[in-house]
């Protein structure tokens, strides 16, 4: 345990100066601490929404993150002279991935501190030490210790009510990530589209969409169908085999999917999984492309301030039964690189028209997150007519200041020309 002694800051009022001490969480009162601090902290922003404290616990538990199975992870939290929780934070390390990178990387993540400089700079100096004296030469953050479509990045711009997945944090953390050296590593945007009017009337898609999509479902060889659970297997293996292709063009930490991940991510989510919002497209009976949206848990989980004891089971299904949730996010897609471009997105989303027409609590779609190196995506997005609405920024220091940092477009373009010339 280390303290430094400074003058606090909450709520913009100053307060005496005092020593700040920060602990590694080891004990069931640390952990407490570590979940409860959030609570008081964001207490009256309506825009906040509290995560389950098993989901969070979770992360950090071996027996139930298979990313401890080769990776390694810490926390901590920052009190005052008092022992009153000021500030907390975590480090990781996901040594497979860690290894893709040019130089070996780890990453911090549920930051939260009160709004003092010097706090949230003893958090980040605790996680650089921690990473540093494990032989990281860079960190990246705000992320979270699994794949990048969950809790990841930091939001600067479109402070509303976040859909779940998405992370939401106070306005001042920008200016503490910048001023301690944190660099932009790649922007994140979230677009947001009407599914209904408020008078309930459906919002029509855009007519050049419909038009491709209804051309390409009439060519030979194409097919759609939505997720089944009595199929699960076959549609497993089929998203996973559809990712791979995709995605490995894009992620320099790229990792392989594995059907036995999803597998359990199916089984965690099956409670609010509604099998026609993911749709995947064949042609010629081979997968080539799927896009999933999940209803928004987060509208449910407002409601229970982190717990999911009996009492909150029960008010979980008379929110879900009376449909509480009409909004939806889209989690991830993927095409095959071979069928990129030939309209079988507008005709994924075509399909999805059909359901949204039959289901009439959902009342708003929400495309999150499309990275600023991923112009075809974006393009799409609003070729349906959706308005960017959030802007989250994941962030890149270099522990080692002798390496030049780069942005992750960059990388991809440096990546895709030594292919090239390879």
């Amino acid at each position: 345990m280390t303290g430094s002694r400074n003058k606090m800051f909450f709520n913009g009022k100053p307060t005496k100066t005092y020593l700040m001490k920060i602990k590694e969480v080891t004990t069931k009162k640390d952990r407490r601490e570590f979940l409860d601090f959030p609570k008081k902290l964001y207490k009256g922003d309506p825009n906040w929404v509290c995560q389950l404290d098993s989901q969070i616990e979770e992360i950090f538990d071996p027996r139930r993150n298979y990313l401890l199975k080769t990776g390694e992870a810490c926390r901590w939290i920052l009190t005052d002279e008092h022992g009153i929780t000021i500030g907390r934070i975590a480090a990781f390390i996901d040594r497979v991935r860690s290894a893709v990178y040019s130089q070996p990387t780890g990453g911090i993540g549920f930051f939260e501190v009160i709004e003092n400089r010097d706090a949230a700079f003893k958090l980040f100096d605790t996680g650089k030490k921690w990473l540093a004296d494990r032989g990281m030469e860079a960190m990246d953050g705000p992320i979270n210790f699994g794949e990048n479509d969950n809790y990841w990045g930091l939001l600067v711009d479109g402070f509303m009510p976040q859909g779940i997945g998405m992370p939401y944090n106070k306005k001042y953390y920008r200016n503490f990530f910048e001023e301690y050296g944190f660099k932009n590593y790649f922007e994140q945007y979230s677009y947001h589209r009407a599914v209904r009017e408020p008078d309930g009337k459906i919002v029509e898609f855009p007519p050049r969409i419909m038009k491709i999509a209804e051309w390409l479902s009439k060519r030979p060889g194409y097919a759609f169908r939505h997720f089944e659970f009595s199929d699960k297997d076959r549609f497993v293996n089929d998203l996973v085999e559809i990712y791979n292709s995709a995605w490995a063009v894009f992620k320099e930490d790229f990792t392989p999917l594995a059907p036995e991940f999803i597998d359990q991510t199916i089984r965690k989510v099956k409670p609010i999984l509604d099998p026609d919002l993911i749709w995947f497209a064949y042609f010629n009976d081979k997968p080539i492309a799927f896009f999933i949206l999940f209803p928004d848990l987060n509208q449910i989980l407002r409601h229970f301030n982190g717990k999911m004891n009996l009492w909150n089971m029960l008010r979980f299904l008379y929110y879900k039964m009376t449909h509480e949730m009409t909004r939806m996010r889209a989690v991830v897609g993927g095409v095959n690189p071979s069928h990129q471009n030939s309209g079988v997105e507008s005709a994924i989303f075509y399909h999805l028209y059909q359901v949204f027409k039959r289901k009439p609590w959902y009342r708003e779609l929400e495309l999150s997150w499309v990275g600023d190196f991923n112009p075809k995506m974006t393009a799409i997005y609003e070729a349906l007519g959706a308005t960017r609405a959030k802007m989250h920024i994941t962030y890149r220091y270099m522990i080692n200041d002798k390496l030049e940092f780069r942005r992750y477009k960059d990388e991809m373009a440096m990546r895709l020309k030594n292919e090239k010339n390879d």
